[in-house]
């Protein structure tokens, strides 16, 4: 199956799941720091957007941790950055819908939390085709150390996904189930 045709049947079964599923367990997110010994309190997040997992719970949840937060905002030119950000701090919707952080001061996160429409047994992800995440990963990869953790509900899992050069590989994916 191509990567339109696994985006398409995706967003219809998260459509139709989204009341039905759990939430993310943030100490499952908690175990993966620690167990890679991750000492960075630097977390970068997203905006739950068109029925993604919503984490904004477990984003208040690392800033009353002490974590510095950003959320990523793009730019002109298609490219992403992140942005420092507080569950306090108003947000400005973008060009696509999405809720970004007002902030103008930008974050290099150390563990990145990403959104995905499916993942794969080998830590492949699909997102909505524009690269905004495989750009930033591979990028910041060449500048620093980054955790990437996947979160995702357990049914957005497929057999395999294709992928090409430009792909980036997850750290890790944690749905609902683990606990």
């Amino acid at each position: 199956m191509n990567k339109s045709k696994i985006r398409n049947k995706i967003i219809k079964l998260r459509k139709k799941n989204f009341l039905k599923s759990g939430q993310i367990n943030f100490l499952s997110i908690i175990k993966i720091l620690r167990k890679n010994k991750v000492k960075s309190k630097n977390i970068g997040g997203y905006y739950a957007y068109n029925y993604e997992m919503n984490i904004m719970s477990i984003l208040e949840k690392f800033e009353k941790l002490g974590y510095s937060i950003s959320l990523p905002k793009i730019n002109k030119n298609s490219k992403m950055n992140f942005f420092h950000w507080s569950t306090k701090d108003p947000m400005k919707v973008n060009q696509y819908g999405i809720p970004e952080p007002v902030s103008i001061k930008i974050k290099y996160p150390d563990i990145l939390l990403v959104p995905l429409l499916a993942y794969d047994n080998n830590l492949n992800r699909i997102g909505y085709g524009g690269g905004f995440y495989d750009r930033y990963i591979a990028r910041t990869k060449r500048k620093k150390k980054i955790i990437t953790i996947g979160l995702a509900y357990s049914f957005q899992k497929v057999k395999k996904i294709p992928i090409n050069r430009h792909d980036m590989k997850l750290d890790f994916v944690i749905t609902e189930k683990d606990h």
